[in-house]
């Protein structure tokens, strides 16, 4: 399950790169993006972005995410590193190829009538300040720590992954309360047929082993415990108990399914350039 994971990361950071990349060694977004919380936040990422109807229409009638859900995890995960960690060249070419892409992704979302476009600039912020939003909010209650001037200095060092697909610079959120305000002023929220389908799969995955499934299915509840109260209400999940969601048992939690990825080939190695680089 976690092998297209692995084969991701290895490959997304290389071993002789031309450059330092878009954001270079020394930014809060490489040390972020190394955060071992990244699991946790990239479940909720994908809860807060299934909770626009376009955003999911234009997924669910245009991946195969049901067939190969870790597949298509492995190839988001694959763009964010390689933006991240790649050099410049390879940055830009990823998101080339996403833009390639983004132009086949149009129709209609039959829920509320209306028509998509995954090159639509609106969708396109809505996707990204889910993820960037998760990231800061997990890494600062979880991670190694972000205090709040790191976490207005993350989100505005990570504008340039949202102009690179194509959201104007002036739309982009560059502080956590602008992307706080910005997502609680989207209108068109709500839990589709297909939003529901995609976090069952997120929060119970096929193919799981019985000790990583326990794992996975824990580590699933503390994402949900993590969502604002409002996205919590529309799924209709139960907010869990309080002593799950305590900072050192989750940090417990996600060490082990850390240990679980880290053993994978290549895992290691890609870490290891990665702190090279951040050394030098």
């Amino acid at each position: 399950m976690m092998a297209p994971l692995a084969r991701a990361y290895e490959r997304s950071v290389p071993e002789h790169p031309a450059d330092g990349g878009l954001f270079g060694p020394q930014s809060i977004v490489w040390r972020v993006h190394r955060d071992r919380s990244f699991p946790l936040a990239g479940m909720r990422s994908l809860m807060i972005q299934a909770l626009h109807p376009l955003a999911m229409a234009g997924v669910a009638h245009h991946s195969d995410w049901k067939r190969d859900p870790f597949g298509r995890l492995a190839a988001t995960s694959g763009y964010v590193l390689t933006v991240t960690y790649g050099d410049t060249a390879s940055a830009n070419s990823a998101a080339a190829r996403v833009r390639a892409v983004h132009t086949h992704v149009h129709g209609t979302d039959e829920v509320t009538g209306l028509g998509y476009s995954a090159e639509d600039p609106g969708l396109l912020l809505w996707v990204h300040a889910g993820m960037v939003d998760s990231i800061v909010h997990v890494v600062q209650r979880y991670g190694r720590g972000l205090d709040a001037a790191e976490a207005d200095r993350y989100v505005a060092e990570m504008v340039p992954f949202a102009e690179m697909v194509g959201v104007p610079t002036e739309m982009v959120p560059a502080s956590v309360q602008a992307l706080t305000d910005y997502i609680e002023s989207v209108e068109l929220r709500q839990v589709t047929p297909a939003a529901r389908d995609a976090i069952g799969v997120v929060l119970d995955p096929p193919g799981l082993g019985d000790d990583l499934r326990v794992l996975w299915h824990e580590l699933g509840q503390v994402a949900v415990g993590t969502l604002p109260a409002w996205a919590r209400s529309m799924y209709g999940f139960s907010e869990p108990p309080a002593e799950l969601m305590e900072r050192e048992p989750v940090r417990q939690l996600i060490g082990a399914v850390d240990i679980a990825f880290e053993s994978l080939p290549g895992v290691i190695e890609a870490r290891e350039r990665i702190e090279l680089r951040t050394r030098a």
